[in-house]
């Protein structure tokens, strides 16, 4: 196999979000601000090193590529959507009613979601039940169901120190908000009573219980960050008791302005993700309209070179970059060379 060279600067990677559209005989790509980074190093690759234009990558978030996505078919719609969270089935039966009837789902690898203050801030070990506890509307508190009167982090765990909760969290379109809302604000919830307490006054609804669960406060402690992680880590730069919620490669490349806290006791690395002890962990997606392979020029390669083992293999510059490389790659690889579209959903 050839040498892939790498020449990509931090400047096109924060290019890419801003782009235009370019001329149709390139690739375009929308989505997740999680995935961008790496879609990015693959197509500054790819354009180094195949006779095609180099791909077109935007940010918008998952929820926002998945919607491009199922536009319709065309050389006016994207290719593919890349998503830090699972496609769900109202996008698929978005993608059918416009004509987009097969999508190849492809995962890229894991990454984790991680929670970081000021590097010269206070040290935190988090638990679900925590971030529960500082962000919902209502907690339980002696056994009553109460609007949420925590003001510091000491209020919540007189562990924490007694500085104001303020908290800047993904915005509903981000796919990193669906993990945070299901891995750390559901489970919390879970975990302090709280779902029960709200099942039982839905009359044992359990699936009402749950909707109650992602009620957050609503007087500033919480705020959602529409953008990507740069204006999060701008956020807590002009508030220095802040705390965020990033990506974990994203933090692995601010480690010298952001201090990450444990959560469950684990440290947040590519080790401890990839070998499941930390718990707030989710793969990464891209997903291609099957319709443009072979009609949008280099489109089947360049998804190959994407999973390739030069490019997502534990060595490759994705996993340099904070990628956890995914075990089960050589299927995904055999999944895309077959053009395989996905099933079902589980």
């Amino acid at each position: 196999m050839k040498t892939v060279k790498f020449t990509v600067s931090a400047l096109a990677i924060i290019a890419a979000s801003t782009s235009g559209a370019l001329a149709r005989d390139q690739i375009q790509s929308a989505g997740s601000s999680t995935v961008l980074p790496y879609a990015t190093i693959v197509a500054e690759a790819f354009g180094e090193n195949f006779d095609f234009p180099t791909p077109v990558v935007e940010s918008g978030g998952s929820g926002a590529g998945r919607k491009k996505l199922c536009e319709g078919v065309g050389e006016n719609t994207i290719d593919i959507a890349n998503s830090s969270s699972r496609i769900k089935q109202s996008d698929i039966d978005n993608c059918a009613a416009n004509g987009v009837t097969e999508i190849m789902e492809v995962r890229i690898g894991y990454d984790g979601i991680v929670f970081a203050s000021d590097i010269n801030g206070a040290e935190f070990a988090f638990t679900p039940a925590d971030w529960y506890n500082a962000l919902a509307a209502e907690v339980v508190k002696d056994g009553a169901v109460v609007a949420n009167p925590n003001k510091t982090w000491a209020d919540v765990n007189a562990a924490f120190p007694a500085q104001d909760i303020l908290a800047f969290i993904p915005g509903t379109k981000h796919g990193t908000r669906e993990v945070f809302d299901t891995k750390v604000i559901e489970a919390g919830c879970k975990a302090t009573g709280a779902l029960e307490a709200f099942t039982a006054a839905a009359g044992g609804d359990e699936k009402e219980g749950a909707k109650k669960c992602m009620n957050l406060r609503t007087d500033g402690a919480s705020v959602d960050i529409d953008g990507d992680y740069t204006e999060t880590l701008s956020r807590i730069d002009a508030n220095k008791n802040a705390i965020g919620v990033f990506g974990l490669s994203f933090y692995q490349n601010n480690t010298d302005k952001l201090r990450v806290a444990t959560m469950g006791g684990v440290v947040p690395s590519t080790e401890s993700i990839a070998t499941g002890e930390y718990p707030v962990s989710r793969p990464l997606y891209f997903y291609v309209k099957n319709a443009h392979l072979g009609v949008i020029p280099g489109l089947k390669e360049y998804i190959e070179f994407f999973v390739s083992d030069d490019m997502a293999g534990p060595n490759g510059p994705l996993a340099a970059y904070g990628l956890v490389s995914d075990p089960e790659l050589a299927a995904t690889q055999a999944m895309v060379a077959a053009e395989t579209p996905m099933g079902p959903l589980n």
